[in-house]
């Protein structure tokens, strides 16, 4: 709330759209929002696209409250709302790694279709603004000697690479963005996302941190998958909801922005950080010996958002950790 003052003025009264509203984001946007709903007497509204809201109010029944509205649909095709929309947040996409790597048509159609519905209905609803939640893969493989890749950097998805669906499914959805602009006149709002930590992140698929929590939780011995080497870093979940919610608002149309922490550090040092917080002590099991190559790199350089937006990583990643850890205790 202390960070997102002057951006519940302009939503006061307001009605937004949001898609993937049951996912990691779009649960800590959905917290967030109720709770500056209720605490400034907002009288704002969010309607949430979901594939199965039945399921996920079951599950998390705290979300079925006054100024929520949950619609069935699919991202590609779902019916518009007969409401007056004033802003869309674009979060739906799967970020599975199994489905982009045997399905990448569904994952390439279900970022690119998704993204022109959107802005269709933006188009149409005649909303003032979209916000995209991109990805940092849109930049392809970072460069060995560029240690935080900032929003300039012309990159890209080798195409013929096993995987490029989601990156390159991404780019095109940023094209569209800036194409309904230039057409319609619909401001497009980019957050390149990178890697996160909190509440609510999957514990149970390809995200490291997660799997390292995970372990902690179960007492069992964290393993590290490849060499270790490769350089991450962690925005904690309520810096990023405070960094969508301020892109939303105050973020210059069609300029992306990169979403993230600058602090950087190794999977095996993440793994020894997770492992600090274990009540017993166990080795770190590393599958591959060190291959003698650089290491990857996957870190945003932030200084645009520093800069023109004054946001800034408030939560480190030890803290970050031990609240998600809290969280699932």
């Amino acid at each position: 709330m202390a960070h997102t003052g002057e951006v519940w003025k302009r939503l006061a009264g307001k009605t937004i759209f949001l898609t993937g509203g049951t996912g990691f984001f779009g649960k800590w946007l959905l917290e967030s929002f109720i709770y500056a709903n209720n605490t400034l007497n907002l009288d704002a509204k969010l309607i949430v696209l979901s594939r199965r809201p039945d399921e996920f109010l079951r599950e998390y029944p705290h979300f079925n409250t006054p100024g929520i509205r949950f619609m069935a649909g699919d991202v590609r095709n779902f019916e518009y709302p007969t409401d007056d929309i004033h802003y869309i947040v674009h979060t739906a996409s799967d970020v599975s790694v199994t489905l982009n790597m045997e399905q990448p048509l569904l994952m390439f159609d279900t970022i690119v279709e998704g993204t022109r519905h959107v802005l269709e209905m933006a188009r149409v609803k005649k909303v003032k603004s979209v916000l995209h939640t991109s990805s940092g893969a849109v930049y392809g493989r970072q460069p060995h000697d560029l240690t935080h890749i900032p929003e300039d950097f012309i990159g890209g998805q080798d195409v013929y690479e096993r995987g490029a669906a989601y990156g390159e499914g991404k780019r095109v959805a940023e094209m569209l963005g800036n194409i309904y602009y230039n057409t319609y006149g619909i401001e497009s709002k980019i957050a390149r996302c990178f890697a996160f930590v909190g509440p609510y992140l999957p514990l149970d698929i390809h995200f490291a941190v997660g799997n390292f929590v995970r372990d902690v939780l179960k007492g069992t011995q964290i393993e590290i998958k490849g060499d270790g080497t490769p350089y991450r870093s962690y925005l904690y979940a309520s810096d990023l909801a405070i960094w969508l919610w301020n892109i939303m608002i105050f973020g210059q149309h069609c300029r992306p922005y990169n979403v993230g922490s600058d602090e950087d550090l190794t999977i095996a040092d993440l793994a020894r950080m997770a492992a600090s917080f274990s009540q017993t002590e166990k080795e770190i099991s590393i599958a591959l010996p060190p291959s003698g190559m650089p290491p990857a790199r996957y870190v945003p350089n932030i200084d645009r958002a520093k800069g023109e937006l004054g946001l800034l990583v408030r939560v480190g990643l030890r803290e970050g950790i031990e609240k998600t850890l809290a969280f699932h205790s």
